[in-house]
């Protein structure tokens, strides 16, 4: 039988990706000073909303995981039955009324 499998040597070699690059690598040292400057430099009042980020990531959370649960169901006819509903009185098979 043929070996079907690719060898490194059957491709042609390609260029470097632009990260790889000299100018990548120029781009990323940029943008890890930047980034260094802009959070020491705003640290203060960056801080100071912290604590309304994190109630807004609990609320969003929280609203993102009702679907996983079966809430977003709501008035379909669809699911168990609760105790005492008029479907289980009429779905009652034990004869008594």
């Amino acid at each position: 039988m043929l070996d079907r499998r690719h060898s490194a040597q059957d491709e042609p070699p390609r260029p470097p990706g632009f990260w790889r690059s000299r100018a990548g690598l120029a781009a990323i040292g940029f943008l890890l000073i930047a980034a260094f400057l802009l959070v020491s430099e705003h640290r203060a009042h960056a801080l100071g909303y912290l604590p309304f980020v994190l109630l807004l990531a609990c609320l969003l959370l929280h609203g993102f995981m009702h679907g996983k649960h079966g809430h977003d169901g709501h008035g379909s006819d669809v699911g168990p039955a609760r105790k005492g509903d008029d479907t289980d009185r009429a779905n009652d098979s034990s004869g008594g009324a």
